[in-house]
């Protein structure tokens, strides 16, 4: 059995990349709510809402990616406004604790999750390049973020729940 991901708070991060690969990560943050629907869509509703002990199941990681959507969102108007500091995330997840998305159906989420990445990519594919390369400090981090970097940061947690994803897939035998 596949081994989970390295817990999301201890990746670390080297945001080294040039402003080249802006375009590239504005389309792999577009491609995730077509990989969750592949992913998640069409599973049995007991695979979606089955648990691996303590740790969320498929459709509450789903849950999870629409719940960040606002803090990404929030961090770009940080980006846009030359905050020096980056509002912090909840690192508690209380939003997706208290969502209870087990309780829903995986289409209103992935449909949510879809709409508001539509609407974080409208925020920042016209960024001129003194925003994208413009640095705010990252508070959990304790080092400097540009908009290209936390394009690179969200893309990064996207996959890392797509593979959990696919993981618990295997795991509960819909792989």
């Amino acid at each position: 059995m596949a081994q989970p991901n390295l817990e999301w708070f201890k990746r670390e991060f080297t945001f080294d990349l040039g402003a080249w690969m802006y375009p590239n990560l504005i389309e792999r943050l577009r491609g995730t709510p077509q990989r969750l629907v592949e992913r998640a869509g069409s599973l049995p509703r007991r695979t979606l809402v089955e648990r691996d002990g303590d740790r969320w199941s498929i459709q509450e990681n789903v849950g999870h990616l629409f719940d960040v959507e606002s803090l990404w969102m929030g961090r770009v108007d940080d980006f846009f406004a030359g905050r020096e500091t980056l509002r912090p995330a909840d690192l508690q997840n209380r939003q997706t604790f208290e969502a209870n998305h087990n309780a829903g159906s995986i289409e209103s989420i992935l449909d949510a999750f879809r709409v508001s990445r539509l609407a974080l990519l409208h925020m920042i594919e016209g960024a001129d390049l003194s925003v994208v390369e413009r640095p705010s400090w990252h508070p959990r981090l304790n080092k400097p973020m540009r908009l290209i970097d936390m394009a690179l940061f969200v893309a990064e947690h996207d996959d890392h729940h797509l593979a959990t994803i696919t993981r618990l897939r295997r795991m509960f035998g819909d792989s």
